[in-house]
């Protein structure tokens, strides 16, 4: 199972406010052992929401606002995404992070088949062609 781990936003990630070499340290170690272990598969730290834009749909209509927005606590500043067995493993995972504080999310990412019969042959193709191309790009 494919899982995304999101790590929420805090008061000093929204100010900008950069992580020492200490906490860097420990998280490289982190992701070092989650690499060795076939798990991690990206992961990304994001700059604050004051960098950042919301586009809002109403039909045809587009809405830019930028940033910052309110509400730290709803916000993301980075991301894991993880090849786990489960959940749970996710958490075991998670449990040994370096994070002293703050706040993460793991949501299982959706399957082909989760889709169920609204994913057509069709569409899969397309999916996979779009999947292949990408894989090219990173190599």
């Amino acid at each position: 199972m494919k899982v995304m781990v999101l790590v929420k936003a805090t008061p000093d990630s929204e100010a900008g406010v950069m992580p020492t070499e200490e906490i860097l340290t420990a998280m490289g170690h982190f992701n070092e052992e989650l690499v060795k272990a076939g798990v991690m598969q990206a992961g990304e730290g994001l700059h604050p929401s004051s960098k950042g834009v919301r586009v809002q749909f109403s039909g045809s209509d587009r809405t830019v606002t930028d940033g910052p927005f309110t509400e730290t606590k709803e916000l993301v500043a980075g991301f894991w995404i993880w090849q786990v067995t489960s959940i749970e493993e996710a958490i075991a995972w998670i449990k040994r992070s370096p994070f002293q504080d703050g706040e993460v999310e793991i949501r299982p990412i959706f399957t082909d088949d989760d889709f169920g019969e609204a994913f057509t042959p069709e569409l899969k193709a397309q999916e996979d062609r779009l999947r292949a191309k990408i894989a090219q790009k990173g190599k």
